[in-house]
């Protein structure tokens, strides 16, 4: 896996969302901070780019189920200096309820798609009452592998991070001093009580990293990931999810691809 000029990647990340944002005519933005690793890079990178007073922080908790991170999100929110009158606070968990109640058998994933959805819609109404545009939090292992919900967590209007690998975004994380507890702890899109992405998965973002790179990158076959991978099992599971969510990457199907 390929490790990255840090200093030179930050400084062509906040390159590239100045550029963004003054060909798009804005200079405010709007960034759903959830406590996690991916949220708090993104979300920094922002306030390097644009400055404490064009960022907006939005906490969209659901319930007691996201205590920790909203405190994680505060704890970034305070190295940023970015005013208090700035952040923005909404318990999701009443409107997803609402939902959830037409259909008492949905299980968690659809429910998990459901808080994703509903926070996309707070943070694109944020943004239109702010005239700002939505930062997304994204990275590449993620977009690979097909963990995020579309018209959810995916939407966006720029995304500054989606080119690194979860591993690189580790190494930035390090290098723009994010708080060691965000960095350390297990990543979790908190959709049910102690869930985490890897114990999905069943494997890490490491392994899975290794194989994206080779795949993606070094144009390899998947015969040839198969063979030389530490575990056969492992490649082979991370190589069925690419399979199974290849198509949310080509959505929505139009003529033209005919």
């Amino acid at each position: 896996m390929k490790s990255i000029d840090v200093q030179q990647e930050v400084g062509r990340i906040v390159a590239f969302i100045k550029k963004t944002f003054n060909q798009a005519g804005f200079s405010d933005a709007v960034v759903g901070l959830s406590g996690g690793i991916d949220s708090a890079v993104s979300f920094t990178l922002a306030v390097q780019a644009l400055g404490v007073d064009h960022v907006y922080p939005i906490l969209l908790p659901y319930g007691v189920l996201s205590t920790k991170g909203v405190l994680d999100a505060m704890k970034v929110i305070e190295v940023s200096h970015i005013p208090l009158t700035h952040v923005v606070r909404i318990d999701i968990q009443q409107a997803v309820d609402a939902i959830v109640r037409v259909d008492p058998m949905m299980d968690k994933v659809r429910k998990g798609n459901i808080m994703a959805r509903t926070r996309m819609i707070h943070l694109f109404d944020q943004a239109k009452k702010r005239k700002a545009l939505v930062v997304g939090t994204e990275n590449k292992s993620e977009h690979l592998l097909g963990y995020y919900t579309r018209y959810g967590d995916e939407a966006s209007d720029v995304e500054p991070i989606r080119h690194l690998y979860k591993t690189q975004i580790y190494e930035a994380a390090k290098h723009l001093h994010i708080p060691d507890e965000i960095i350390q702890k297990p990543p979790s899109a908190d959709l049910w009580p102690k869930q985490t992405d890897e114990g999905e998965f069943g494997f890490t973002y490491k392994d899975a990293d290794e194989i994206l790179f080779l795949i993606f990158d070094q144009d390899k076959s998947e015969e040839y990931v198969l063979q030389i991978g530490k575990s056969h099992q492992q490649a082979t599971t991370v190589l069925s999810r690419l399979k199974e969510n290849n198509f949310k990457r080509l959505l929505p199907h139009n003529i033209s691809m005919l």
